[in-house]
């Protein structure tokens, strides 16, 4: 990312303001700067050249004071409104890249660089903020104080302005040769860190299928080895950090003192007056002080500006297409799936899928593991799109429209989901299951059981759950969810798997939920492993995987190679 990325000011607006406010304090602090110096100056010659005393000096020496606290009350609003900056800004891009990757699709963040978003929008961009509190105001301070300064050096005396001059440069070269490496290691940190974060997190989602099968201690020493590469990753990036301040403060430092010597040797000679040449020695490290904390100050925010990047490349990515024709009412529209496949490593799951999802019935999707089912469910609901075949709307009364070309958010007004594992969002347990009034929430309970859970909590419906449902079991979860499930009133209600993590008990509140969405006239669409389930269904189809389309989005597949497939078939229940 470059110095100030034009881009940080298009997806974050919060840095518009306070860049416009950091350039102002940036004026502002010049000016204190060098209004200080000057007096400064003026004090000490008058003190050591005219014996003046304190009675005399005292005007100035206020006049030092109110500068110094000026300086301090400047410094104090730039800390403040830089956190808040970062702050905000860091949000407003975390939920930009979120919003983004989620308008990309389930299938692209399953992906090569899907996984990745979830490090870059948690710990990676929070990386930001010492770009916004250090880099930044000293980046803006360089490009404000360093000129004026020089430029009050060069009325002063143009030899030392010459020396300046002839020495800035170096500071520059050293910053960049040093920032290249720098920034390298952050990146390489940076995607070290994300590989770890996503084997822990496949590790923590398998730990109790490992713990079943007796291997949860084998995933430790990979787990142990990305550590170790993040450790040295990081501890690479602080050396050199280290190192490289040394060299700025080693290269600044010596041209201030070639500034001095110079200045010295023309005092005892008799070439410059005393109150000219303090007010020199003051002036020249300010020179260099905003260019060498820039330096020090950007190790620290590359970590930063290496997600910023990610965060550029994950929002300027390119959307898929979306329809805006208003979505007809599903309550009286058939949605149909032909020839669906979908690209599976080097098969396709599903392959040739023909499937009616009929208003007001009950579909069952049943199959092996790894056939399709869940993918068919998010072909449907318009979240992958097919690599052969189409998806089509057939209202009762009006023309088909291919889902391609409907408004999804309107779409998915009219859908309710449930996926293998429900998503309940912090907050109450009467917040989770929707603002229905009580009777509604009660009745709905006694049908799912979840009336029972609500005896064993002492709050009841004002239980409050920790984030993704913490505080209760997946079977719990699972009955707070079938209850939201039945006080919505979506015509479509799409249950993946609903009995995958119920006993006996817990089943039946499903296949009883079920019955009830089907006598309220809801449409119904199972994926079913259990016998049970896939009984409660009106139809029945079955989701087989196939060989891979020759050409994609072409030719509906076929899984024995050619005419209609024969893998999905529709079996009155």
């Amino acid at each position: 990312m470059k110095p100030l990325d034009p881009r940080l000011l298009h997806h974050a607006r919060a840095a518009r303001g306070y860049l416009a406010l950091t350039v102002s304090l940036g004026l502002v602090t010049t000016a204190l700067i060098v209004t200080q110096a000057l007096l400064l100056a003026r004090a000490l010659g008058r003190a050591v050249a005219q014996g003046a005393d304190l009675d005399a000096l005292g005007p100035t020496v206020v006049a030092l004071a109110a500068i110094v606290l000026a300086r301090t009350a400047v410094t104090a609003v730039q800390e403040r409104y830089a956190h808040r900056a970062a702050t905000r800004a860091v949000a407003e891009l975390r939920e930009s890249v979120v919003a983004h990757a989620v308008a990309r699709g389930p299938r692209w963040l399953a992906g090569g660089d899907g996984p990745g978003v979830v490090t870059l929008a948690t710990r990676g961009l929070d990386a930001l903020e010492p770009y916004f509190v250090r880099y930044l105001p000293q980046l803006v301070l360089a490009a404000t104080v360093t000129p004026a300064t020089v430029l009050v050096v060069l009325g002063l005396d143009w030899v030392s302005a010459a020396i300046i001059v002839g020495t800035i440069p170096l500071v520059p070269i050293f910053m960049v040769l040093v920032g290249r490496l720098t920034q390298g290691r952050s990146e390489k940190g940076l995607r070290t860190m994300q590989r770890l974060s996503a084997q822990v997190l496949d590790l923590l989602a398998g730990l109790p299928t490992l713990r079943a099968l007796g291997r949860e201690r084998g995933p430790a020493a990979r787990v142990q080895a990305l550590g170790d590469a993040h450790r040295r990753a990081t501890m690479g990036t602080l050396r050199i950090a280290f190192l490289s301040g040394m060299v700025l403060e080693l290269l600044t430092t010596l041209s201030v003192a070639l500034v001095a010597v110079g200045i010295g040797l023309r005092l005892v000679d008799g070439q410059l007056d005393l109150v000219t040449g303090l007010a020199v020695l003051v002036l020249a490290p300010e020179v260099f002080a905003p260019l060498r904390q820039v330096g020090a100050h950007f190790h620290a925010s590359t970590d930063g500006v290496a997600a910023a990047e990610q965060a550029f490349a994950v929002l300027e990515s390119p959307l898929p297409a979306r329809g805006t024709a208003p979505a007809p009412d599903l309550r009286t529209t058939t949605v149909r799936l032909r020839g669906i496949a979908v690209r599976a490593r080097d098969h396709a799951a599903p392959a040739g899928l023909d499937v009616d999802v009929v208003p007001g019935r009950v579909l069952a999707l049943v199959g092996p593991s790894g056939s399709g089912k869940s993918t068919a469910v998010e072909v449907l609901l318009g979240l992958v799109p097919p690599d052969a075949g189409a998806v089509t709307l057939v209202p009762s009364d009006g023309a088909a429209i291919g889902l391609e070309s409907v408004d999804l958010d309107g779409f998915w007004a009219q859908i309710t989901w449930l996926p293998q594992r429900p998503v309940l969002e912090p907050g109450t347990i009467a917040q989770a299951v929707g603002g229905a009034d009580l009777t509604a929430r009660q009745t709905a309970a006694a049908l799912t059981g979840l009336d029972a859970v609500l005896q064993d909590l002492p709050d009841g419906w004002g239980t409050v759950l920790g984030r993704g449902g913490s505080g209760l079991s997946v079977g719990q979860r699972q009955r707070v969810a079938l209850t939201r499930a039945l006080l919505t009133d979506a015509p479509l209600v799409v249950l993946d798997e609903p009995t995958a993590h119920l006993d006996a008990i817990g089943e039946q509140v499903v296949l009883d939920t079920v019955r009830e969405l089907r006598r309220a006239g809801r449409t119904v669409v199972l994926v079913a492993h259990r016998a049970s389930l896939a009984a409660t269904a009106d139809d029945v189809v079955t989701v087989r995987t196939g060989p891979l389309p020759v050409a994609p989005g072409t030719a509906p597949l076929d899984a024995h190679g050619a005419g209609r497939p024969d893998d999905a078939r529709e079996v009155p229940a």
